[in-house]
């Protein structure tokens, strides 16, 4: 499989499986670790391409080759709701193209009522995601100029919810851990998920006190019963490690 892939390192712990559609991504995050994952020019990368002319073929042969097991996730080095999508619609072909081999999918997006298209498509087996960093809307625009607002993405959230697709929250990267734990607050009660990571490959990263928003995270997640995996290097924090990562493992399972 060149296309549909088995993400390693800090990826692997949010999917098994999972699918980049575009190559580039004109959200334009200052945090974005894709460029330096993938070896691009930051320039060239936020001026997002197709993939090659074959890619829907391609992709149909693999995802017919491949057995059906855990879900792909659509995607990690770009965003299936980038603008570009608004375009070329290449997100809504890959999830139909997937379906239709018995591949179950997760949506991983900034890109709010962008996805809303395709939300018809979507089934309780699979998962609809989306990154939240920010509150508020200039935070947003100084962080993620190209993605939707926070309260667009969390609208979104909301709708896919009340369809009954299965939800959950990226909060990683963290800029803010108050601002961290308001996100848990007001969206606990249409997230069935939290996945919590950290700040990295950021000189702001060395301004936040980690082992101090680990335990505050936990606690109120716990508080509002909500499900929740942490990150292993946010997860190294914790001063009672081998109780929390026995508990997050089976955490797991829900996501």
């Amino acid at each position: 499989m060149s296309l549909i892939y088995k993400p390693q390192g800090r990826a692997g712990e949010y999917a098994k499986l999972a699918l980049n559609i575009y190559k580039g991504c004109d959200h334009r995050c200052e945090y974005c670790f894709a460029p330096l994952a993938t070896h691009a020019v930051r320039d060239e990368f936020c001026k997002p391409t197709t993939r090659k002319d074959d890619f829907l073929k391609k992709l149909e042969a693999e995802a017919k080759k491949l057995k059906p097991s855990d879900p792909v996730l659509l995607c990690f080095t770009c965003d299936p709701y980038c603008l570009l999508d608004t375009e070329k619609q290449l997100t809504r072909s890959a999830i139909q193209i997937l379906h239709r081999y018995g591949h179950h999918i997760h949506i991983l997006t900034k890109g709010g009522r962008r996805a809303i298209r395709d939300l018809d498509l979507m089934t309780p087996n699979d998962a609809f995601a989306t990154t939240l960093t920010c509150l508020d809307e200039a935070t947003s625009r100084k962080w993620e100029p190209g993605a939707a607002t926070p309260a667009d993405r969390i609208e979104t959230a909301r709708q896919f919810h009340d369809a009954g697709i299965p939800t959950w929250v990226s909060l990683e990267p963290v800029l803010d851990p108050d601002v961290a734990l308001e996100i848990i607050r007001r969206t606990h009660t249409y997230v069935d998920l939290f996945k919590v990571g950290k700040l990295n490959y950021h000189a702001h990263a060395k301004t936040i006190n980690w082992a101090k928003f680990a335990k505050e995270a936990v606690e109120l997640l716990d508080s509002l019963g909500c499900k929740y995996y942490v990150k292993k290097d946010l997860l190294k924090y914790l001063t009672s490690f081998r109780l929390y990562d026995s508990k997050f493992r089976r955490g797991t399972k829900s996501g």
